[in-house]
């Protein structure tokens, strides 16, 4: 009897602790694409209510002793064009994965920008590497003075009137981050006067 309790409290406590090790297995855009495949990675959000843009796709090529080993780099920007967007990248050995990848990261990388009205409360110069960009308010009517690749940005953001210009390079690696950049320090009124207050 003592030999069967023993055994009993040792498969026991075999089975919490595969369960503690299924709970701690890595879930995420970096993790492989088996585990994105069986395990569902929770969102705060509903992904049907935000609009996808795909801003960059690079191929890239990898020099192994074997070999060359090629894969696909992706650059996401999601909004849900009411004040709420984010931007993540994604890599895969596949463009559909690499895309999917970096869209799941956007969703749980979501950050609120101010809007008043169509346009932004004041101008603003955001950096990111040799990249800088220039938004600057517009009167309503004005549109969307931009590239294609801040323009992404302004459409899931929801911003229809404004005036950009970016100067430096015009890589979307870092237009993208600049963009945000510019962004994320905008200010409106009422904010400023509390915070002098």
């Amino acid at each position: 009897m003592e030999n069967e309790k023993l055994d009993i409290t040792t498969n026991d406590l075999s089975e919490k602790k595969d369960d503690e090790v299924a709970i701690a297995e890595p879930i995420g855009p970096y993790s492989s694409d088996e585990n994105i495949d069986e395990v569902a990675i929770p969102e705060i959000t509903d992904e049907e209510q935000f609009e996808k843009i795909v801003v960059a796709i690079k191929r890239v090529t990898t020099v192994l002793k074997g070999g060359k080993k090629m894969s696909f780099y992706a650059m996401v920007v999601v909004g849900n064009k009411n004040g709420l967007a984010g931007y993540a990248s994604g890599k895969a050995n596949e463009v559909p994965a690499a895309i999917t990848k970096a869209t799941k990261k956007a969703m749980k990388n979501l950050m609120k920008i101010p809007v008043v009205g169509t346009t932004i409360p004041h101008q603003i110069i955001g950096k990111q590497g040799r990249t800088k960009v220039l938004l600057k308010p517009a009167k309503p009517g004005t549109g969307v003075i931009a590239g294609a690749t801040v323009r992404a940005v302004m459409t899931a953001a929801g911003i229809s009137d404004i005036l950009t210009k970016i100067i430096g390079s015009t890589n979307p690696i870092n237009v993208v981050p600049a963009t945000f950049s510019a962004l994320l320090e905008l200010r409106t009124k009422e904010v400023t006067e509390n915070l002098r207050n």
